[in-house]
């Protein structure tokens, strides 16, 4: 897709900092910096901010969209598909549409990364279902997990 007009056009957006949404819970957050929703669904750019022994999900693929990390302070573990590999400060990883990869914050200090989807898919509704659920205390039955993911092409490996 490309832009097909031979001027350029006024279309700049702007997000003031009061107008970003954070996800506060657990021993994470995530601020919704830029959702697919205010980039016309191109991308979608968030970041998760994690105490030390966070965690973070099981091995999965996306079919639909791309993501890529960015890992702004501390370590985060990364899962290639094969390996896991350690990711410090500065770090880039990228997985294509059906990328097998996961992410642990399991080292002894706080980290911090941006998480870019490209197209931006409406990824917020999945990690504000996942606050939903942690804060409740609600245990999920394997169906509804799967049923969760389905509804947000997470597949897990």
């Amino acid at each position: 897709m490309s832009y097909q007009r031979s001027d350029g056009e006024v279309s700049a957006i702007v997000r003031r900092m009061p107008e970003v949404p954070d996800l506060v819970g657990g021993t994470s957050s995530m601020t919704f910096v830029a959702p697919g929703k205010a980039t016309r669904r191109q991308f979608g750019l968030f970041r998760r901010d994690m105490q030390p022994h966070a965690g973070g999900p099981d091995a999965h693929f996306h079919r639909t969209f791309s993501e890529s990390f960015y890992v702004l302070s501390g370590t985060v573990r990364f899962f290639d598909g094969r390996d896991w590999i350690e990711a410090k400060a500065g770090d880039f990883v990228y997985v294509p549409k059906g990328g097998i990869h996961a992410f642990k914050a399991d080292s002894a200090e706080p980290s911090s990364m941006l998480i870019l989807f490209a197209p931006g898919a409406a990824r917020e509704r999945f990690f504000i279902e996942l606050e939903e659920i942690r804060a409740s205390g609600r245990k999920l039955t394997q169906r509804e997990w799967t049923a969760l993911w389905a509804r947000h092409d997470q597949t897990m490996v």
